[in-house]
């Protein structure tokens, strides 16, 4: 945990906010939205939520401290951010069986961390309550600081984005002692029980899917998604390119009967469309060729596997590792510099800085690069399907691993009480990682089951709007296609601030229709981003912009 107090906090208004790490991130994930609150004055209260960037490197035996530097296992002790533990097989045991690999803290930590993201991010608010009173505290006759200013004094706004915005929603489902006052988060993620029983209708049709769990359609765009992402409609698309190991995953699909059609043109057309069935909306679309060179639904998957079934690195679920690569594509050491700086620059789900994904089955090469890899079962370079359908048959097996992870997901569910506290959730309609459809929308009507008239949620779905804002700008492409959705983030935050201190009443649901950029569609640059793109939440919105709840629906407007 860290908390940061500005020097502007004002003693006489005091107050925080949550920002826990976004992603798998360390503890600094979230420092972006921890902005917000130092330029009101506000503390900030960060954890890494038992995830964390810097990994065990198994090869030196060296772990991560809390304070970013480097020690070996031994000398590190209990001031290890994290350090591995063994499964069936020592740790020098397996080193000795497949050298050159990392752990990390997310995949292998061996204790579900996402199930306790609510639990840590209270206990990092109270952290910072303690923090406060340490600062300004009023000093008793004998020196000693005294706890002045409690949670009843102290504004809380629980916030952060994607995993971090999950796990403020946690935390606020889960404070039943008034730690938090009021909740804005952007991109959630959110697990609902499969029997949540919320019907999700966009325009005059109810969606083909919603409200699946994380490791449910993740593991669906990673067999999918690669094959999607050579789909003729795409070809505009950024980061598109015809890449013949995709089109190879294309035809070990068609083999196994998950897509149909006979030519890759086809065949990917077939998987996009199955990505449509399984809760993707069309304006996702443009985003799948990027996040498949990104390796983004594989790394996930693994990663949230080994996390859920409990797994030890020793375990190699599914026949994957992490380890560093070269230009054989083979397990290599990693290098020290890189090794020491991934505590502030990695993102704690491999492929990362240097450190790749690894396919141990290789029935060609042994141990190789994932993405190069040759699967046993087709005898073909098509980015391990063998792999893809390990992860994805986890979820309905029935052996030990299977079990365990069925077992992790469903500690992560969430109960959709928010209990009563104004709260805003910010989406992107085109969020390729974490679909509306899945998360946020689902999400408003099982809030409104649970809490009934005293709900006061709010949603907004930002129209050309998706996941990774950094993309924008970095990535060509990305620019002229879509928003800041940090923006819409920023201007919740406001919301509920102005809400908690003056009154003024939460934006009600709705969609906002911004206006992208446009310009040249192959560049990282687009014309400058004015007003008129971004425009802000309504107070009244049209009604043909009003997300409705009724009797277990939510009503979107196309």
């Amino acid at each position: 945990m860290l908390v940061q107090i500005p020097d502007s906090f004002n003693t006489s208004k005091p107050c925080m906010i949550t920002a826990t790490s976004s992603g798998s991130r360390g503890v600094y994930g979230a420092i972006s939205v921890g902005e917000w609150g130092l330029k009101r004055g506000c503390a900030v209260a960060y954890t890494d939520k038992g995830t964390g960037a810097a990994p065990h490197d198994l090869d030196t035996d060296t772990v991560p401290l809390v304070d970013g530097t480097r020690a070996s296992r031994s000398a590190a002790g209990s001031n290890a951010q994290f350090a591995a533990r063994p499964g069936n097989l020592s740790l020098a045991d397996f080193t000795a069986q497949a050298p050159h690999r990392q752990a990390f803290k997310h995949a292998h930590s061996q204790r579900n961390p996402e199930k306790d993201w609510g639990k840590f991010t209270l206990q990092a608010i109270e952290f910072g309550i303690w923090a406060i009173n340490d600062r300004f505290g009023v000093v008793a006759g004998n020196g000693v600081r005294q706890r002045t200013m409690g949670k009843d004094k102290i504004l809380v706004i629980a916030s952060s984005v994607s995993n971090g915005g999950g796990a403020a929603v946690a935390a606020a489902e889960q404070d039943t002692t008034g730690l938090i006052d009021g909740v804005a988060v952007g991109e959630p993620n959110l697990n609902l029980p499969a029997n949540a029983g919320v019907i999700v209708r966009r325009g005059n049709t109810a969606v083909s899917a919603s409200g699946r769990v994380l490791y449910d359609y993740i593991t669906t765009a990673n067999l999918l998604q690669l094959c999607a992402s050579q789909a003729v409609a795409l070809v505009n698309a950024p980061a598109f390119a015809t890449n013949q190991f995709y089109a190879n995953r294309c035809q070990t699909l068609a083999d196994n009967n998950v897509v149909a059609g006979t030519t890759t043109a086809d065949q990917a057309a077939s998987a996009l469309e199955q990505l449509h069935a399984a809760g993707w909306e069309p304006e996702s679309d443009a985003l799948h060729p990027s996040l498949s060179v990104f390796d983004t639904a594989a790394s996930i998957s693994v990663t949230y596997a080994n996390s859920y079934a409990r797994a030890s690195v020793t375990d190699r679920l599914c026949g994957y590792s992490f380890a560093t690569t070269l230009a054989d594509f083979k397990p290599a050491a990693i290098a020290p510099a890189v090794l020491a700086s991934m505590f502030s620059t990695g993102n704690g789900v491999p492929p990362t800085s240097t450190v790749q994904l690894i396919n141990d089955r290789d029935i060609q090469h042994g141990p190789f690069l994932n993405g190069q890899s040759v699967s046993a079962s087709s005898n073909r370079t098509d980015v391990n399907f063998d792999g893809a359908r390990c992860l994805r048959n986890l979820l309905s097996g029935s052996d030990s691993q299977a079990l365990a992870l069925q077992a992790g997901v469903a500690q992560t569910l969430r109960s959709g009480n928010l209990r009563g506290k104004p709260a805003l959730i910010v989406h992107g309609r085109s969020d390729g990682l974490l679909p509306v459809n899945h998360t946020s929308r689902p999400y408003l009507g099982f809030n409104r089951q649970q809490e009934g008239g005293t709900s006061k949620l709010s949603y907004i779905e930002v129209e050309n709007a998706q996941h990774f804002d950094a993309f924008i700008g970095a990535v060509s492409g990305y620019s002229n296609r879509y928003v800041p959705l940090h923006l819409y983030l920023i201007r919740a935050l406001d919301a509920v601030y102005d809400n908690l201190t003056s009154g003024k009443p939460l934006p009600p649901s709705q969609v906002v229709r911004t206006i992208p950029r446009g310009g040249a569609t192959n560049t990282t640059t687009a014309p400058t981003l004015l007003p008129a793109n971004v425009p802000p939440i309504e107070a009244s919105p049209a009604v043909g912009n009003q997300i409705v709840v009724s009797s277990g629906t939510v009503q979107v407007p196309d």
